[in-house]
């Protein structure tokens, strides 16, 4: 007998996480059903055995397939492949080494349907070490239709697309159809940035749900936000795609401030954060940072700027000069 369609696809793309996986696997099957599909993308892991634990964990879940890159592609590029294969009706990410409180995936497709929008965003967990956060979405309106370009803004408040995190909510498969789910290959780092950008400039709707079941692992050695390699240094792509992208909108000179801000913001946290850095990777993103600042006018950068706090001010003087007349 031919098996309906599922409901949910699941895309869980997994690069060296054997000693995590297994919490990973364990709260999909506290929230499997017949109807949701499992797809665990291996970015071709050499370093342990995750491969090998996918194929073992993975056994009991209802439908589950795991997919092995012939060559490492990053998480972009890794979420894209589970795209790729995906068939359900709507689709969500976890990343291998976070996990899901039971029921959560229900209750997620339950308010997608309930509804009716086009996303749905949620609050999530961050965990560190022992410590548990809540993290709430910026939008403080809860279960209601939305228009997602009404929560781009303010330029100098956090808004749903400082909010990036793909994992925190579901996507209706007309999204993919229009084009607007893939991320963009080969970026190693703010992989989401472009992605969230482009989900509220060109979406018709969304909604945000108060559903914290996703736990997300922070401050892990091998996660890329600790690794002070070149691969840090895709931000810089992924803020000009969101750049490249604001110039053909119709309404750009409202919406180009609020990128520059946080574009702004990102380079500052990472100059602030030379320690992590090799040191020539260091050098890189000074050079970098100071040609991207360079591109920018005084009066975009005054706009962006104000309000920001001295200490990053100073971090990004040190690289551009000039910005006297911004008020910390």
């Amino acid at each position: 007998m031919t098996r309906r369609p599922p409901t949910l696809s699941v895309i869980v793309p997994c690069y060296h996480v054997e000693a995590l996986v297994h919490d990973t696997v364990a709260g999909l099957a506290a929230n499997d059903r017949d109807d949701f599909e499992f797809l665990f993308v291996d970015d071709h892991s050499t370093e342990d055995e995750t491969h090998e634990a996918l194929l073992e964990l993975t056994r009991p879940l209802a439908r589950a397939r795991v997919i092995r890159r012939e060559h490492n592609g990053g998480l972009a590029t890794a979420r894209n492949t589970g795209i790729d294969a995906a068939e359900g009706r709507y689709l969500t990410f976890l990343d291998g080494d976070d996990w899901l409180a039971p029921g959560h995936l229900t209750a997620l497709v339950e308010a997608a349907e309930r509804l009716d929008v086009d996303f749905v965003r949620t609050d999530h967990v961050q965990v560190t070490g022992r410590e548990r956060t809540l993290h709430r979405a910026p939008e403080g309106r809860r279960n209601v239709a939305l228009d997602p370009r009404d929560s781009i803004l303010p330029v100098d408040d956090t808004t749903m697309v400082d909010y990036p995190y793909a994992w925190a909510g579901v996507y209706h498969r007309r999204l993919l159809d229009r084009g607007l789910l893939r991320f963009h290959d080969g970026l190693r780092t703010a992989e989401d940035r472009p992605w969230i950008w482009e989900l509220h400039r060109r979406a018709d709707s969304y909604a945000v749900a108060a559903l914290p079941g996703v736990f997300y692992r922070r401050g892990l050695a091998t996660s890329l936000t600790q690794i002070g390699d070149v691969r840090q240094l895709d931000f810089f792509r992924a803020f000009d795609l969101v750049l490249d992208a604001l110039a053909d909108d119709p309404d750009a000179a409202r919406l180009r401030p609020k990128a520059l801000r946080t574009y702004c913001v990102v380079i500052a946290h990472q100059l602030l954060d030379r320690h992590r850095f090799e040191r020539g990777v260091h050098a890189r993103l000074r050079q970098t940072a100071a040609e991207v600042l360079g591109r920018m006018t005084e009066e975009e950068l005054g706009g962006a700027l104000t309000g920001m706090g001295e200490e990053r001010l100073t971090a990004l003087r040190r690289v551009r000069g000039g910005l006297k007349g911004v008020a910390a």
